[in-house]
């Protein structure tokens, strides 16, 4: 009995560690802060591309200029097929639980930059290594101040297919923005995984050749 308890939590554990196998992440580099940034309120939309490096996505990152004292309580949002436009694989209004706005720092300009963080949202029906289209639109402060997406034209980005193309509503291409894109459903396969880099082979054979050593010595102490 103790021997199948023990293989089960073998089992358990390594089991844990599959989901973080399966994120990927598509980041189009940090905040700039101090170049420009375009509006994503008062009916204007900035679209940005992303490669998807799996079936789906499940939240993202980007940077705003925002006046000082406001906070972000919501931002609409769709990914696309293309610029703005296309088949829509899903849209939404991120608020409450599933959006943070985390003060960074003040720019020369008086404006706050800050780092918007969209979680819990499931945008489904993507193929891996496709181009797609995040566009934003609707973001909402309480003192109905606009809000800006920074631009920081794809410098130090990471992953296939960047940096992104990017164009605004009113005037049509512009530089890419500040932003990151995360999903999952790579099956392993992926590049990048949220917060990392994916494990290299080697990695996971050592994580495999750890797990077979626990339980030879696990089982060796329940016989003694």
């Amino acid at each position: 009995m103790r021997l199948r308890i023990a293989s089960l939590t073998i089992l358990c554990l390594a089991l844990a560690s599959v989901p973080a196998w399966a994120q990927w992440s598509y980041d189009n580099g940090p905040i700039n802060g101090t170049t420009d940034a375009w509006t994503i309120n008062f009916g204007y939309i900035v679209s940005d591309t992303f490669t998807a490096g799996g079936t789906n996505v499940t939240g993202f990152q980007f940077g705003v200029w925002e006046f000082p004292g406001d906070t972000m309580s919501s931002v609409g949002y769709s990914i696309t097929s293309g610029e703005n436009s296309g088949t829509v694989y899903g849209s939404g209004v991120a608020s409450g639980s599933s959006l943070t706005d985390k003060f960074v720092s003040t720019n020369q300009f008086g404006y706050n930059i800050d780092t918007i963080t969209v979680t819990g949202q499931n945008v489904p029906g993507l193929t891996s290594g496709t181009q797609y289209w995040l566009n934003l639109y609707n973001a909402a402060v309480p003192s109905g101040d606009p809000v800006f997406w920074d631009e920081n034209s794809g410098v130090g980005c990471k992953g296939s297919g960047c940096p992104s193309s990017a164009s605004e509503s009113a005037v049509g291409t512009i530089a890419s923005e500040a932003f990151t894109v995360y999903g999952g459903g790579c099956g392993g396969g992926c590049e990048l995984q949220a917060g990392g880099g994916a494990p290299e082979p080697s990695s996971i054979v050592l994580f495999g050749s750890g797990i077979l050593g626990l339980a030879g010595l696990l089982r060796r102490k329940l016989r003694w």
